[in-house]
Parts: C-alpha cells; sequence; structure tokens
C-alpha cells in the first residue's frame, strides 16, 4: 500500500490560491483515475478537480471553505498495489485539462479529517461516514444536485435533505431550492430578472429589485448588530480589479436619453418570428449589435491603454469580444462573446443566451471571461434609469442601459407616451476624447431608435 498526496494545481489561469467550496468524497471512500474529489471556487469560477489516483481516500487536509495556496496538500489517496489497482506515483496532480503537476510526497501523519461534502454519484462509492463529519453531511447524503445548486443553498442556508427534488433524474434543481427557501421564508425575491430581459410593461421608477442572494452569514448571538464577510473568491478579485481600474484610468462619464420604442416593437415582432422561435430576445440584443456597429464608428472605443518596457501604448483592437455584465449568485461576471462583429442577429442571440444560462449555473470558465474588449451592463433590469460604471481592466469603455419604461415624449409636436430608456458610457480619457466618446453613444442611441437599419 503506499499514500499519495493531490497538491492544489494551478488549472491554468495564473491561479495563486483557490477556495474549497465542497468535497465531493469522505475518507474511505473507492475513487478511479479522473472521478471528481473536489469543488474548487478561483477568482473567476467553480472548477471541479479530478483525481489523478486510483485507490481509497485517506484524509481530507483542508476544510470546506478555507482558502489555500497553489501547491498545498489538500487531500491523501491510499492506493492497493496488486495488479487490480496499480499505484499512481506519488508525487503527481492533476490541472484541470489533464496536464501532470509535481508535488511533494507526504506521509499524511498529525492530519486531521476537517469535513467534507457529497455528491450523487460518488455516494454510490462511500464505504463509511466519517465520525467526525458525520453530523455536517446527514442531510444531505444521498441528496443529488449539482455543485452550483449546493453553493446555492448554503449561501440561503437551506437543507438539501428537506427540499423536495423535481428533476428527471430525482436531483434537486435550482426552482427546488428558491421554492423551498421562499416557502420557508429564508431569503424573499431570489429570483433575479436576468440581464437583458427588459419586459414590455413598465417598471415603476423605485421599486426595489429583486436580487442575486449573497453569502448566507452563521447565525449572529442576540444582540449583534453587524456581520462580517470575508472578502474572497470572486468579490476579492472584482474589489482588485475595480480599484486598479478606477485608480489607474482617468474616467470620464456621458449618457443621453433615446426614445427606444421601435426597439421593443422589433424586439416582440423577433419573438414571434419562427427564426428566433427558440431565442431567447430582448432589448439587449438591440443592444448588443448596436454597440458593435458603433465601435465600427469608432475603434478607439475598443483600444487598451499599455503600460509597456519602452512606454506606454494604445492596442486598438480590430475585432469585438463583446463582455455582458452578469450578476450571478457567485457575484459580478463579465464573460464576452468572442468575435462578436462576425454573427449575425440569430447567431448573437444564441450567443448572449448560451452566455446567460452558463454564468447563471456557476459554469462561465475562466477563458470566457478573458480578453474582453468592450462591455455593457444592464442596470435596467434592477429598475436603475442611468450609472456611471466602472471600466474593466485592459478596456477602455463600458456602456450601461438604463430600464425601458413609458414616459411622455415629444413627437411632431406633440406629447406622446413612447418607450424611453437612458443609454450611458463610461470610458478611458486616456484613450478616447470627448467627441469620440459622444459620437459612440449618439451611434448607439441612433440605433436604439432605429433598429431596422441593422438587420441583416
Amino acid at each position: 500500500m503506499s499514500t499519495q498526496t493531490f497538491v492544489l494545481p494551478d488549472v491554468g489561469e495564473g491561479l495563486t490560491e483557490a477556495e474549497i467550496v465542497s468535497w465531493r468524497v469522505g475518507p474511505g471512500d473507492t475513487v478511479a483515475v479522473n472521478d471528481v474529489l473536489v469543488e474548487i471556487e478561483t477568482a473567476k469560477s467553480l472548477v471541479e478537480l479530478p483525481s489523478p489516483f486510483a485507490g481509497t481516500v485517506g484524509e481530507l487536509l483542508v476544510a470546506e471553505g478555507d482558502t489555500v495556496d497553489v501547491g498545498a496538500p489538500i487531500i491523501t489517496v491510499t492506493a492497493a498495489t496488486d495488479a487490480a489497482s496499480p499505484a499512481a506515483p506519488a508525487t503527481v496532480g492533476q490541472s484541470e485539462h489533464g496536464a501532470p503537476i509535481e508535488a511533494p510526497a507526504a506521509e499524511g501523519e498529525g492530519a486531521v479529517l476537517v469535513g467534507y461534502g457529497t455528491g450523487g454519484q460518488v455516494q454510490s462509492r462511500r464505504k463509511k461516514p466519517a465520525p467526525s463529519a458525520r453530523e455536517r453531511v446527514a442531510s444531505s447524503v444521498g441528496v443529488i444536485a449539482k455543485p452550483p445548486i449546493r453553493k446555492l443553498a448554503r449561501d440561503l442556508g437551506v437543507d438539501l435533505g428537506a427540499v423536495a427534488a423535481s428533476g428527471p433524474a430525482g436531483e434537486v434543481t435550482r426552482e427546488d431550492v428558491v421554492k423551498h427557501a421562499s416557502q420557508a421564508s429564508v431569503f424573499r425575491n431570489i429570483e433575479t430578472p436576468a440581464w437583458g430581459d427588459v419586459r414590455e410593461e413598465s417598471i415603476p421608477a423605485r421599486t426595489a429589485p429583486a436580487s442575486v442572494p449573497a453569502p448566507a452569514a452563521a447565525p449572529a448571538p442576540a444582540g449583534d448588530r453587524e456581520e462580517t464577510i470575508a472578502v474572497k473568491g470572486v468579490r476579492k478579485a472584482t474589489s482588485s480589479a475595480m480599484v486598479q481600474s478606477a485608480y489607474s484610468a482617468p474616467h470620464v462619464s456621458v449618457w443621453t436619453d433615446v426614445d427606444a420604442t421601435r426597439t421593443m416593437e422589433l424586439v416582440k415582432r423577433l419573438k414571434a418570428s419562427p427564426d428566433f422561435a427558440d431565442i431567447k430576445v430582448s432589448p439587449l440584443l438591440i443592444m448588443a449589435r448596436a454597440v458593435i456597429w458603433a465601435v465600427q464608428r469608432t475603434p478607439m472605443v475598443n483600444a487598451a491603454w499599455v503600460d509597456g518596457e519602452n512606454g506606454a501604448e494604445i492596442r486598438v483592437r480590430r475585432f469585438v469580444n463583446l463582455g455582458i455584465a452578469a450578476a450571478t449568485p457567485r457575484g459580478l461576471l463579465v464573460p464576452n462573446v468572442k468575435d462578436a462583429q462576425d454573427l449575425s442577429l440569430r447567431e448573437l442571440a444564441r450567443a448572449l443566451e448560451k452566455l446567460t444560462l452558463t454564468a447563471r449555473e456557476g459554469k462561465t470558465s475562466p477563458a470566457d471571461q478573458q480578453n474582453g474588449t468592450i462591455t455593457i451592463t444592464n442596470i435596467g433590469v434592477f429598475g436603475m434609469d442611468a450609472g456611471t460604471p466602472i471600466i474593466n481592466p485592459g478596456e477602455s469603455g463600458i456602456v450601461a442601459l438604463g430600464t425601458i419604461r413609458q414616459k411622455p415624449w415629444v413627437v411632431d409636436g406633440e406629447v406622446r407616451p413612447r418607450w424611453v430608456t437612458t443609454v450611458a458610457g463610461s470610458f478611458d480619457h486616456r484613450v478616447i476624447d470627448g467627441d469620440g466618446m459622444s459620437r459612440f453613444i449618439a451611434d448607439v442611441a441612433s440605433i436604439l431608435e432605429e433598429p431596422a437599419l441593422l438587420l441583416d
């Protein structure tokens, strides 16, 4: 018998640390090569780590919720030496992409079992529960749920063992968790509007928006008047990036009101079209197409300021990787549609829909969030008219779409009810001058006023 140690690998995104979200195995489990051992949360995504070893799980060296450095030992596996279960090299870990990673051997002495989680398929391999962790997993043993659903349940304080499962294979779905939380009054208004889904009825100006669930804090003792939430994972990465951007790029913001009535009419027609019958269509689709078109007329909004060894330079990109700011249970993510300038309206709608679903399910990959060139943030879904967003690092512009609601508007000398929105944008004044940013926003507004000009 030989004991082998699996260390936290770099999953291919310059990772320096990660949080242990949930263990998918426990001591005594039998695992095969490529069985999922643990789910981790990096600064950008949730990642499942497969086992490079075959054998029996020995000890879990890190607790759920702990943040550990790359290269730190996290689990031991005891491999049988017979032919049926050959021992794997004791100094190998495995990255997300299967690349071998050298790791120091560990004997495991003195390691303490500090907790584990369970997944639907892993449970069938379990030989015995770990006595020191039994209380933590008793209610969820046998429950089938994907890692993002388990995390959502933890964030809302929901006991998965008490949730009625409605999935086709008996798994607990996101809707099951939300419904249970609502009935138990654990968290209200959990259903966050899909970013990009601006409904065709008026939104009250100051109605409190539904919000993305914040991490649930441990129950506070009676009399406590505040709580502490650790800054880590996506929140840590977001705060660092926003501070870097706000204090390095001189932000300037401009905005204009827009009569978006014809955009709303077009969205209604597209929803009724057989070509878009299986695709979600919203004003965000028209906004995205307008931004892509306007970028071609003012390329500097798609550029980047780069400080190099020989001085600063401006890099103007001839492609558009269109970022969409997405509010998710894990925090703010900005995945982007690669080469959006090459997509037809239908292909762009499909790409936005896929991006939305992936973000909601917590499956946005690091690659999907890299190399963006310009970003749209749809604050309208939260009932906001306008804002001054912060530019994503590596970009020079970000555009905000406000809520679309009916307002009195002067048309041909008469006051009529029209669908009106506000388009705002923040820009890096090192790269873009006032005339460029004003022209860009005016171009976006003109397409929202007459979107038929861009149909292909």
